[in-house]
């Protein structure tokens, strides 16, 4: 048995996409002047953050893996994260 990649793994996951509200929300300013973007972008394991030539950090919310890990290295204020609604997010079909 071939061992799968973390991204074919990853492919097994369905997500449930909640067009209504995004359950993250990024302060630029706390992140610029914090460095957290950066952060962001290196911790992620979905790939979730992004950084724009200008130091705005985006996050396609629909890839989040709902982990936790921006908020263990964000600066206070940088996120306001939330589980996804009911019925939306992640759903894990391997471990």
């Amino acid at each position: 048995m071939n061992p799968q990649t973390t991204a074919e793994r990853l492919g097994h996951n369905r997500f449930v996409l909640d067009e209504a509200e995004s359950h993250i929300e990024i302060d630029q300013e706390v992140c610029r002047r914090t460095g957290t973007g950066k952060r962001l972008v290196a911790v992620c394991p979905a790939g979730v953050y992004s950084e724009l030539e200008d130091g705005t950090i985006l996050a396609e919310y629909a890839a989040c893996l709902e982990c936790g890990t921006c908020l263990a290295v964000a600066s206070p204020g940088a996120l306001r994260w939330h589980y996804p609604r009911g019925g939306f997010g992640v759903g894990f079909r391997e471990g």
